[in-house]
């Protein structure tokens, strides 16, 4: 009699244990990441409240109908462009001779810096060879400057700047700002009309005067 060997299935391999770490790494290894991070306290938060970000210095700004960077960056601009196209600024230029600038009158009925508006000028114009001088509102630093050099004993003789030697300016540039405002329909129009000359201060005579007009209106 012949005796039967039985033969026993191999054991089922567990398939699909590959698929289940493959499923299970990223998050783990997320949870590893997430974990190995520190958190700074004193670091800003972006988003709460609103964040900061920078912006194009030179964009159109229409935020309101008051005077605005567009309005100072433009008038500056006519400004400068048309002093240097005075043959007289060219002879100033030659010349060597100076300038300064009183500060522009405000006649609005709104603050603003209107010493934006001759700084500006100002830089541009020593930007093309103009000297100018510090005007007279700033004088007082100059001559607290003179007098502590001269009169605290602090410094040496030879390095010190002498007083009486300071040089004044042949030309003043001065000008304003005005505005006229209307309301009606719900539609409020302000008009700017802003004015800067050039003033022989010897002989007090206005040798170069131009001027430049805005026009806001705001539809409520």
């Amino acid at each position: 009699m012949k005796s039967r060997h039985i033969h026993s299935a191999p054991p089922r391999q567990t398939l699909f244990l590959p698929a289940l770490l493959a499923l299970a790494l990223p998050a783990l290894l997320a949870l590893a990441l997430s974990a190995c991070q520190t958190t700074d306290t004193n670091s800003p938060t972006v988003g709460e409240g609103g964040g900061v970000r920078y912006g194009d210095a030179r964009a159109v700004e229409t935020v309101t109908t008051d005077l605005g960077s567009t309005d100072i960056q433009t008038t500056s601009e006519k400004m400068t462009q048309s002093l240097l196209q005075t043959p007289l600024l060219r002879d100033i230029i030659r010349q060597r001779g100076l300038l300064m600038a009183s500060p522009v009158e405000n006649k609005t009925s709104e603050y603003f810096d209107t010493k934006l508006i001759t700084d500006t000028v100002l830089a541009q114009l020593q930007k093309n060879g103009v000297r100018y001088v510090i005007a007279g509102d700033e004088m007082q630093n100059q001559v607290d400057e003179l007098r502590r050099q001269n009169q605290s004993g602090l410094y040496k003789s030879n390095s010190r700047a002498k007083i009486g030697n300071m040089q004044g300016a042949q030309y003043r540039l001065d000008g304003s700002v005005s505005s006229i405002i209307k309301r009606g329909g719900g539609v409020k129009d302000v008009y700017y009309k802003i004015n800067m000359r050039l003033i022989e201060i010897e002989s007090g005579i206005v040798e170069w005067s131009d001027e430049k007009e805005i026009r806001k209106t705001l539809a409520r």
